[in-house]
């Protein structure tokens, strides 16, 4: 074997292995996929390319799709207390308030033809008014309950997307009393943070449309865009703020203050779009017989599916994150001394 033979079996030795490593026989195919190999390799050294695969194979890794239909479940059983309560308060109203309660009552025997069928709305309404008390105590009992597995699948979702490793330690291990505080006060500040952030955006999209009526400039055409991109800035302020109160409290060791400033702004968009896919595709649902039935359950399903999983997907980009100047930020609690 002469020097240039050993020479070149070295550098193959040597030479990282090929993305696509096919071998057809035919030199004109396998010189294409060699390009595409090396197009391929060099589209993933991108730092960001690179970044998001790893992100993604985390979030695969750990179970991130079934966390997620795990949340959606919590989601959609939480619905359920809440909607008592609602009909609770609902009924609170109504009964100190004879004339709109007979208002309502009306309106419900009007507006249906079959007899029977208005009869038991009038009475199922009538019973709410009498049973409120009870609803709405069993209501926030089933609510709470609900909302604390909610909160624990949650923390323990993103909990697992961002530990270092998949198995949890001893030390992340917390007594059953200690957990359910937990869960309470983060779901508290969670709800919180809910609350503020739907009030931002609330007032925010009032006030821009008190000023421009005001200033009489609801004919021009041009500045819709505009209002469209600030409203939807706003919209996006408020997710940043909800999803930075999320991705800072629930999980146990500390993110990198640059990967979750970064990773936040990337949950925030994505929020607003799949805010934006729902607006557009839930009343095209409701337009046939079955998406009518159905199309509302199926539609919510959907939207805390693909929030859970955007969350999850978030928390395994911001732990995977790797920057030179961005060291680790020290736990909650631990204490540091600078020299």
């Amino acid at each position: 074997m002469s020097m240039t033979d050993e020479q070149d079996n070295a550098k193959d030795a040597q030479s990282p292995k090929p993305l696509i490593d096919i071998k057809t026989g035919n030199k004109s195919v396998d010189r294409s996929i060699v390009r595409v190999s090396r197009f391929a390799t060099l589209f993933q050294a991108i730092p960001a390319v690179a970044h998001f695969i790893r992100a993604l194979d985390r979030f695969n890794d750990r179970l991130g799709s079934q966390f997620g239909a795990a949340i959606t479940y919590f989601s959609f059983l939480s619905l359920i207390p809440i909607l008592m309560v609602s009909f609770a308060a609902v009924g609170f109203v109504l009964a100190s308030n004879q004339d709109l309660l007979t208002d309502i009552i009306n309106k419900i025997v009007s507006s249906i033809s079959d007899p029977s069928l208005a009869t038991t709305l009038k009475n199922t309404v009538n019973t709410a008014i009498q049973q409120r008390a009870t609803v709405g105590i069993t209501g926030l009992l089933l609510a709470l309950y609900s909302g604390l597995n909610w909160m624990g699948n949650l923390r323990e979702a993103i909990r697992a997307q961002s530990r270092d490793v998949w198995e949890r330690q001893p030390d992340d291990k917390e007594k059953i009393w200690k957990r359910y505080i937990r869960d309470f006060l983060s779901l508290t500040g969670l709800m919180l943070a809910l609350v503020i952030t739907l009030s931002l955006t609330s007032v925010a999209g009032s006030a821009q449309a008190m000023i421009v009526s005001a200033l009489g400039l609801d004919g021009i055409e041009w500045l819709r865009p505009a209002l469209t991109i600030i409203a939807t800035s706003i919209s996006v302020m408020a997710n940043y703020l909800l999803f930075l109160w999320i991705f800072w409290i629930l999980p146990r060791h500390k993110p990198r203050k640059k990967a979750l400033l970064r990773g936040t702004l990337l949950a925030a968009v994505g929020f607003e779009i799949i805010k934006f896919v729902m607006t557009l595709t839930l009343p095209k649902l409701a337009t046939s017989p079955s998406g009518a039935a159905f199309g509302s359950v199926l539609g919510l399903m959907a939207f805390f599916y693909f929030f859970a999983r955007l969350t999850l997907f978030c928390a395994a980009w911001i732990a995977t994150a790797k920057y030179k100047d961005d060291p680790r930020m020290p736990e909650k609690g631990a204490l540091t001394t600078h020299k």
